[in-house]
């Protein structure tokens, strides 16, 4: 997730300080802008993308990660016609990101799987984009909504920092409700800082759909081409050793809302939020 902000033009002098910038993607590189900075919002228009590709090309080009989740709904933030900003709302792996927050089956909530604004969107924009998507959601029928902030920094092979790490500042100003931290996993770091996911590796094993796109970004590091004769599990265990280095990580944020006021009352009471202070030094 691509965040860090204050809440609107409401956000308190003591928050300003300190959370003092909000961050930003261009090109995978990351910006960062001044808390508290007005979003002129009559200049901006919110609209659905009714396709994965014009919202996968935006994530993929921007966002530290490169990937892309399971998408259900995908919003555009627009400025003079230009696409400036998405939110993807996703399906998790696993049903229980939902179910185990929310009453009911799991297609009727969702994850806020990315959310990227370009630099040159003013730091209140975050917020202001976050709860307009909400209100859409709403419209569809949904009843609740996860997200996940990972507080881990990731640095490339030779030391630049590609991803400081966030703790939900965003989601906190929202008035989300913290759920503490997921489970801890060991995850696998590529070269250019970036995680090759457990899922990848499995689509892998299994050759399910997908599996020649997370192949190549393997071999885009210096995989020989795992062809159809290859055994999968023996070509991971070849290359995976050679090309990634592990990275024990103790969980992400969980966050949640709940869209329908009904459902309120089945979330637990808000434990208190994770802080920490920005350091760009």
């Amino acid at each position: 997730m691509v965040e860090e902000a204050g809440q609107g033009g409401g956000m308190n002098a003591a928050r300003q300080l300190l959370f003092p910038f909000t961050q930003r993607w261009r090109e995978r590189r990351d910006s960062y802008r001044p808390a508290g900075e007005p979003l002129r919002t009559a200049e901006y228009d919110i609209a659905a993308i009714p396709d994965d590709t014009t919202a996968k090309d935006f994530v993929i080009r921007h966002h530290y990660a490169a990937s892309y989740p399971a998408a259900r709904l995908r919003y555009g933030l627009y400025h003079q016609d230009a696409l400036v900003g998405v939110a993807v709302y996703s399906h998790p792996v696993s049903d229980r990101v939902l179910t185990s927050v929310f009453p009911g089956a799991a297609v009727e909530s969702v994850e806020l799987g990315r959310f990227v604004l370009l630099d040159d969107v003013p730091a209140n924009g975050e917020t202001w984009f976050l709860s307009r998507t909400f209100t859409l959601l709403k419209r569809e029928g949904l009843l609740g909504v996860v997200s996940f902030s990972d507080p881990v920094p990731r640095t490339a092979l030779g030391g630049q920092t590609i991803f400081l790490g966030h703790v939900g500042t965003i989601y906190q100003a929202g008035n989300a409700v913290y759920l503490g931290r997921g489970a801890a996993q060991t995850l696998r770091l590529l070269p250019d800082g970036r995680a090759f996911s457990h899922r990848a590796e499995e689509k892998i094993r299994h050759r399910e759909q997908g599996w020649r796109y997370a192949a190549k970004t393997l071999v885009d590091h210096g995989a020989d081409p795992l062809t159809e004769p290859d055994d999968p599990a023996e070509w991971l265990a070849r290359w995976l050793p050679r090309l990634t280095r592990r990275l024990r990580h103790p969980g992400n944020h969980k966050y949640a809302w709940s869209l329908d006021p009904r459902i309120r009352r089945h979330l637990p009471p808000s434990r208190p939020y994770p802080k920490r202070q920005f350091d760009l030094a």
